[in-house]
């Protein structure tokens, strides 16, 4: 045989190879098997839940398979699904509240921590109350309806000492934190060019959109977030061209299609291309560009299976269908990410100045994108956080 002289010795003498650091699942499975924890003594973390509707579902599914936490309370005032709610995820020591009876989860000395998945106009409210009662508090973005609200909230936290975390779940996701971790080592150079995709699937009601804030504040800021998170820098300027190809979203004064162009101090150009209606699946793609080379995010499928028939070419499966599903990894490592902040065992990776720098961003974009101006953004000593 001509390639018998390529016979090596058997793996079983040879030293056993490590799991690349990329199958992160693997490398969780191998501390699970081997009881590996530093968590151990840690007490059970107790929490309330504050809407269980599109995102709260989401995080409802993270905390029950928490084995770090217990679920004492959920408040949500479709009282209708409550026994379905109980029933379908066997919340039988769980106690169900409407908001009108909130209060006795602020009461309640055992409740260690709030999440608060309710509609945008009610975080504020939750938020101040749960820091009042020294309460550790995870909030879906925004933590309230504008700046000055939201550096209150922050404040009263960093005076009572408890953490208030904003969700931008996709910083934990896998693929978009590698790509930060590649540029950030200098892989691509100095970044010369770094795109987001963000195509919504599927349309979200106009109920919802009557609520949720406006495409800038509910949609944009999370590709903003990305920009400057994987950057480490902050535009000096900003211009938005949008429209509204969908009546029924013209009709509340919002904008279903947004093009946004971001200049940075040291010569980075951003771009975010956004829609609220792709009817492919969840587009989602991050690309990074420099003179070293190109880092990119691509989209994700639930399926590696390709198939081909007769003439037709060859088909594989469809790209995730929306943000349930395509960072479900994300959204499970963010709360893991909460659980540690509280116990004091990490430093929360979504600062506050972070997140106020990207509301400010947001909210120039809307300005350019309703007077068609170019907006100049100027930052204060000390308005932007430190590089990390």
């Amino acid at each position: 045989m001509a390639t018998a002289k390529f016979k090596e010795t058997s793996p079983y003498v040879k030293p056993k190879p490590s799991p690349p650091e990329e199958d992160y699942l693997y490398n969780k499975y191998l501390e699970d098997i081997a009881l590996k924890t530093d968590s151990r003594n840690d007490p059970i973390l107790k929490l309330a839940l504050f809407g269980v509707g599109r995102a709260g579902t989401i995080h409802l599914m993270s905390i029950i398979s928490n084995a770090r936490v217990e679920l004492l309370y959920i408040v949500d005032d479709v009282e209708s699904n409550w026994q379905n709610m109980r029933k379908y995820w066997h919340l039988k020591n769980v106690t169900f509240l409407n908001g009108e009876q909130s209060d006795k989860v602020f009461k309640d000395p055992n409740v260690d921590a709030i999440v608060v998945a309710s509609p945008t106009y009610t975080h504020e409210d939750i938020v101040i109350k749960a820091l009042k009662a020294k309460k550790a508090v995870f909030c879906e973005k925004p933590i309230a309806e504008n700046r000055s609200d939201t550096v209150k909230c922050y404040e009263m936290a960093e005076k009572i000492g408890k953490p208030l975390f904003c969700a931008f779940n996709r910083r934990f996701d896998p693929s978009y934190s590698e790509v930060r971790d590649r540029v950030r080592r200098g892989e691509v150079g100095h970044v010369h060019m770094i795109k987001t995709v963000s195509r919504d699937s599927p349309l979200p009601t106009i109920e919802y959109l009557k609520l949720s804030g406006g495409i800038f504040h509910d949609c944009l800021v999370h590709d903003i977030d990305m920009i400057t998170w994987v950057l480490g820098e902050y535009p000096d300027k900003i211009s938005a061209l949008v429209d509204a190809n969908i009546p029924e979203i013209k009709a509340i004064g919002d904008f279903d299609t947004v093009a946004v162009t971001l200049h940075f101090p040291s010569g980075t150009i951003g771009m975010i291309d956004l829609s609220r209606n792709s009817t492919y699946g969840y587009d989602q793609r991050l690309e990074v560009f420099g003179p070293r080379g190109v880092v990119q995010a691509e989209n994700e499928q639930p399926n590696s299976v390709r198939r081909q028939y007769d003439l037709q070419g060859s088909v594989t499966a469809p790209i995730w269908y929306s943000f349930a599903s395509r960072f479900m990894n994300g959204y499970r490592r963010e709360f893991d990410h909460f659980v540690d902040v509280v116990h004091g065992k990490a430093k929360s990776l979504v600062r506050s100045k972070e997140i106020l720098a990207v509301s400010k961003i947001a909210t120039a974009c809307e300005e350019s994108a309703r007077t068609g101006k170019i907006m100049d953004l100027n930052w204060a000593k000390g308005e932007l956080p430190d590089v990390q």
